[in-house]
């Protein structure tokens, strides 16, 4: 007699020893490698987090992020549970129904973008340092060809070279040369900070430094060298610069000012002509029974459809506005961030002012 008892009892007898502790073995061998994933993971967070010199615990930034994300959430949940219950007297089930919308697909949405708006403030902290790093590093190369000329040895030149007012250059060398008291070897050290930092100078710098140390030359000179290339390129891009302050003056000019003036008149011109079509209402009717082509009839662009149409484009043009005058002055986009609010701040506040004096001006007309 055949039954789903036996079939499975015959399975399980024919089943062999061997083949369960595989099963078992690749399961466990599963799990390692999830944690392997995640411990790697973790550690590229972590060494990301170190070059923007900030020391938290991945798993607390984790659960930092969930927390916010439930609280925003709570906070929305409850706003709508008020609003749609109080204003249009909505269902429970209807509520119910959005309050799991709400957590399914808002809740997965806010962690994301917390984690996109952390890893862009931490990548621009590691930008401003690099940019630092390339500020002082010619100062810095200069310093340490003095104390090997001294007759110091390149480790020890490297550290006595070390000042304060090298700021985030210093703390990097300081962990260069504990590094190499502690037995690694200067080059792989000098490797290490290298590839920390996105900066074509300074890793042609220690590329050249660690090549000369290798062919046995004249450091000293070769460092001399270097901080002088450095300072060269520095000044050929601030004349570079300064030949394109005209277009640099243009941009700024069509959109911090042009455009927000242009942007309020067209709004109180659109103001005018619904005024006026208001006013004539009537006239057309009449002209329209005279056999006359004028009618004042549809309603066109509502004033507040332009005025969010004004407002999204203004900060658009900001936006890419700022980050061309970034790469045509700076040579990168990073550099322009801060150029951003300003230029979308002035633009929006010229665009109010204008809109506010214009339509003062156009009702004492029409008054008078």
């Amino acid at each position: 007699m055949f039954s789903i008892k036996n079939i499975f009892k015959k399975k399980t007898e024919t089943a062999q020893p061997e083949s369960r502790i595989e099963f078992f073995k690749k399961k466990f061998k599963k799990s390692q490698e999830k944690k392997i994933i995640k411990q790697e993971r973790r550690q590229r967070i972590r060494e990301y987090l170190e070059r923007a010199n900030i020391d938290i615990n991945p798993k607390k930034l984790s659960k930092t992020f969930f927390n916010t994300a439930v609280l925003i959430n709570l906070a929305i949940s409850g706003y709508l549970v008020y609003y749609f219950s109080v204003t249009y007297g909505i269902t429970w089930g209807t509520v119910i129904a959005s309050m799991i919308v709400l957590w399914i697909f808002i809740f997965v949405i806010l962690i994301f973008a917390l984690w996109i708006m952390f890893y862009l403030a931490v990548d621009l902290k590691i930008f401003r340092r690099k940019v630092d790093i390339e500020e002082v590093l010619p100062d810095f190369l200069q310093l340490t060809a003095s104390n090997i000329n001294a007759g110091m040895t390149i480790d020890r030149a490297l550290w006595y070279a070390i000042r304060p007012r090298f700021g985030v250059l210093a703390k990097e060398i300081e962990m260069v040369a504990k590094e190499s008291i502690s037995g690694t070897d200067l080059k792989t050290a000098l490797e290490r900070f290298a590839a920390r930092y996105d900066s074509a100078i300074l890793k042609r710098s220690i590329s050249m430094l660690n090549e000369g140390v290798e062919a046995g030359g004249r450091i000293g000179d070769l460092l001399n060298k270097i901080a002088t290339n450095i300072q060269e390129q520095k000044s050929m891009l601030k004349e570079m610069s300064a030949n394109v302050t005209t277009y640099v003056i243009f941009i700024i000019f069509s959109t911090v000012i042009a455009a927000p003036f242009l942007f309020a008149m067209s709004g109180v011109l659109i103001e005018v002509v619904h005024n006026l079509g208001s006013a004539l209402g009537g006239a057309s009717s009449a002209a329209a029974g005279a056999g006359l082509p004028l009618t004042f009839s549809g309603t066109g662009v509502s004033q507040s459809d332009f005025r969010f149409f004004a407002i999204a484009s203004l900060m658009i043009t900001s936006l890419f506005s700022a980050m061309m005058v970034s790469v045509i002055k700076k040579g990168n986009v990073k550099s322009g961030i801060k150029y951003i609010p300003i230029f979308m701040l002035v633009s929006l506040t010229l665009y109010i002012l204008v809109q506010g004096l214009a339509g003062k001006m156009l009702g004492l007309f029409f008054s008078v």
